[in-house]
């Protein structure tokens, strides 16, 4: 065979789908999946790892999430061919901390703990939001025949909605509070090269219960980035649920957000949602049956080159589900691995 034929037969292979990405190549979009470090059980990490699980965030408590107990997470779920992806603790939501209340600077010396330890772990992600006094959902509701949250926002604002602290905080208020906290942790983060990954308020509204939300929209992730100096080690957990239930009032679209940030190597992690439809009411559903065209979203995420985590969220309940919903959680994995290998031979 002559060096023309050769390169001919390398092209053609090169465009070849049988070629595409492999699955888990360091380069590829992680699947992944959102699990609580107390209730996991080693039957729940067999069930993941039997439907091709490779990567976690794994979640903390206020009161988890010492160095030993870290690695002992990290090194059990080692055993089913699991990595931590990324890590939550929960200490940045203390009331104190987001409020700008005395005692704030104990929450975050204990953050600060935590994102050296698991920067000693080498787990790369540390994935936090910053919503006080947030209401996620208005009531359970049946989609399809399976068990889904909804949010009306009439009906927050009529039943659910009442004043949370004894005076209400301005966006003012709470961007100051997020401005002390991201000074005093970012550094330790680059320290570590730990990077943070800032989810945004959902769903999208900007007062609930008294308290100003400054997540709602495409300024406050740009204003965020501001504050953080450009450092590479501030992030996006980008909700593509949440962005949803905002529909136009977002500044920018799903797929705008994940060019712009995407395109820069701002996403670090993805929660992988369909919603029914934007506010004023939308009921979260299973990735087919939203109104958001999820393959459309993977792709997107693949022609940015996004090779950070992208999660499910929220699992809606089938029936006999209890615990990790493990048939929705397998029917969403399964969905999500065929939507990725589908971007990846079209994108090449």
């Amino acid at each position: 065979m002559n060096r023309r034929s050769l390169f001919k037969l390398a092209l053609a292979a090169a465009a070849s789908p049988l070629l595409a990405v492999d699955e888990h190549a360091a380069s590829n979009t992680k699947i992944c999946h959102r699990l609580v470090a107390k209730s996991i059980t080693d039957d729940d990490l067999l069930f993941l790892k039997q439907i091709g699980m490779r990567w976690a965030r794994v979640e903390f408590g206020p009161e988890e999430g010492s160095f030993d107990h870290i690695r002992a997470t990290q090194q059990r779920f080692a055993k089913f061919g699991i990595r931590i992806y990324s890590a939550v603790h929960y200490s940045y939501r203390s009331t104190r901390l987001q409020l700008g209340l005395p005692g704030r600077d104990q929450d975050i010396d204990r953050y600060r703990a935590f994102l050296r330890d698991i920067g000693k772990l080498e787990i790369p992600i540390s994935s936090y939001d910053f919503h006080p006094a947030n209401t996620y959902t208005t009531k359970t509701v049946e989609r399809r025949g399976y068990l889904a949250r909804e949010f009306d926002l009439a009906d927050f604002r009529a039943s659910v909605e009442k004043q949370a602290f004894e005076r209400e905080y301005s966006a003012d208020d709470i961007w100051a509070n997020y401005t002390y906290f991201m000074k005093a942790v970012l550094p330790v983060a680059e320290e570590a090269k730990v990077k943070l990954a800032l989810h945004p308020d959902d769903p999208p509204v900007a007062k609930m219960n008294g308290v100003a939300k400054i997540f709602t929209h495409y300024d406050g992730y740009h204003r965020a980035e501001q504050i953080a100096g450009g450092s590479k080690y501030w992030g996006l957990t980008f909700c593509v649920g949440t962005w949803s239930e905002g529909g136009d009032q977002m500044g920018k679209n799903v797929f705008e957000m994940i060019r712009d940030f995407g395109g820069r190597g701002k996403l670090l992690e993805v929660h992988f949602r369909n919603v029914s439809g934007p506010l004023p009411h939308f009921v979260e559903t299973f990735p087919d049956d939203g109104y958001m065209d999820m393959y459309q979203v993977m792709k997107a995420l693949r022609q940015v080159h996004f090779d950070g985590a992208a999660e499910p969220d929220h699992v809606p309940q089938l029936a006999g589900d209890t615990g990790l919903h493990r048939a929705g959680t397998a029917y969403i994995i399964a969905y999500m691995r065929a939507l990725l290998r589908r971007a990846n031979e079209e994108v090449g």
